[in-house]
């Protein structure tokens, strides 16, 4: 018989956190916030059942800091800690730690995170799996002079990444010789700085990809069912501003194709519980292999908005010792979702990030319209964490009508105090190429050099 966990703490803040609280409680199961000193008027703590503060604002001594989020897990007889996106949801040290505690992490075990980890080592193996991948160096790159050898080899344009990497953070596109020498070492602290691992490699940089993710289940007996792929093609400095699910790139045949490769990523790296499969799709439709994420993505709700399956519990019920109740033919997506991550950031003066006091605040409401914010009116946005505030989540029976709606609930959604990328999006939803669906994933720079040259 499974026995479900009684209490789980939460190791993250915000709107991740507020989100996995409230799929605990909808189970039944208690829910332990922890926050820095700065995070104490946050709302996941009002919302918890206890909370612990785990230390001063700088994340490296509070939601980084290993013994204190296991501290505090111990102090409340927590039997589980869910890690969220970001932070440590994919350290496999505090995956092991959580183990050694008597602690059900959830999410993939150690191993399978620090295969997910080092992106040099893993496209090796699915390679080796006949995935196709881009062409790139084998191992990881240590100086400037090895470096500048592998790009002749791979051929310029190249990008630098971040082995241990994600979220665009310790990447660089190089499109010459002297752009690899002036930005190979910024790329490597930038690494050193967010990961704590400054280990990078090369690969060939596609022009003008298309970002597709598949979205996977799989429990601990191995079943593993696909639930649809999301297109988070929209990003500005590798970072993904709008989502979609399903693609409109991705025919039955596609999908197919799609689904194929994910499944025989999952397989050979022998995967647990929810992942994201990352491809770039070429001009041409091929899909090259990018990375695996094996945690909950910001990018959710789209595929809960066109399934109606809840992930969040999902990964919950995974790792309670759950096997998956749900069959791939019970998997029939519906309409069409799109999410919008606003930021706390001004787009008219290069989208610096902008804290400061939300002196009113009224998200939008109506059909189709999901809000997951952890924003109320009198939160002060910190300078410490990430700039997203909020998601619009927008469902409509097509693309024509989830776009006609995020025009409105944009202009619904008003938040002020700070500045925010509601507008920016608002932009971009009369851009001609978005609303065609012709796009690429230096879309947004197309359109500010448009914009620019006028």
């Amino acid at each position: 018989m499974i026995k479900m966990f009684k209490r789980i703490l939460v190791a993250n803040r915000g709107e991740i956190a507020l989100r996995i609280i409230r799929a605990c409680h909808e189970l039944d199961i208690e829910a332990v916030a922890v926050y820095s000193s700065v995070d104490s008027e946050s709302l996941h703590v009002k919302e918890a059942d206890r909370s612990i503060c785990i230390g001063p604002a700088p994340s490296s001594e509070s939601y980084l800091n290993i013994k204190n989020i296991i501290g505090a897990a111990n102090m409340t007889n927590c039997d589980a800690i869910h890690p969220g996106y970001g932070f440590l949801s994919e350290n496999a040290d505090f995956a092991q730690a959580c183990i050694d505690n008597d602690l059900v992490f959830i999410g993939p075990s150690p191993s399978i995170l620090r295969i997910s980890g080092n992106k040099v080592e893993l496209k090796n193996i699915v390679k080796k799996a006949r995935v196709p991948v881009i062409r790139g160096t084998k191992r990881p790159v240590n100086n400037l002079r090895e470096a500048l050898r592998k790009a002749r080899w791979i051929r310029y344009p190249i990008m630098i990444k971040a082995s241990a990497g994600g979220g665009g953070r310790g990447m660089r596109i190089i499109r010459n010789k002297k752009e690899l020498i002036s930005s190979l070492q910024i790329a490597k602290t930038e690494a050193k700085s967010y990961f704590n691992d400054d280990t990078i490699f090369l690969e060939k940089y596609v022009e003008k990809p298309r970002h597709i993710e598949a979205q996977l289940l799989v429990d601990k007996k191995g079943h593993t069912i696909f639930l649809g792929e999301r297109d988070c093609t929209i990003q500005r400095r590798h970072q993904k501003v709008i989502e979609e699910s399903p693609s409109t790139a991705i025919d039955r045949r596609k999908r197919k194709q799609l689904i194929e490769l994910a499944l025989r990523i999952a397989k050979v790296i022998k995967y647990e519980n929810l992942g994201t499969v990352e491809f770039l799709m070429g001009k041409k439709g091929n899909f090259y292999f990018m990375e695996i994420n094996p945690r909950i993505q910001v990018e959710h709700a789209l595929t809960e908005m066109v399934t109606g399956i809840d992930l969040a519990k999902q990964q919950i019920l995974i790792s309670s010792g759950e096997e998956i109740s749900i069959k791939q033919g019970d998997i029939k997506p519906n309409g069409h979702a799109i999410e919008y991550r606003i930021n706390s950031e001004d787009p008219d003066n290069n989208f610096m990030p902008s804290p400061g006091l939300i002196s009113f605040y009224h998200p939008p409401g109506g059909p189709g319209i999901r809000v997951d914010s952890a924003l109320y009116q009198g939160y002060k946005v910190l300078p410490h964490y990430d700039s997203l505030i909020a998601k619009l989540i927008v469902w409509g029976k097509d693309r024509d009508e989830a776009i006609s709606r995020s025009k409105r609930a944009l202009k619904e959604f008003i938040i002020e105090g700070v500045p925010t990328t509601i507008p920016f999006h608002l932009k971009i939803l009369s851009n001609p190429k978005f609303l065609s669906g012709e796009i690429h994933t230096d879309f947004i720079n197309e359109m500010l050099e448009e914009k620019s040259s006028i």
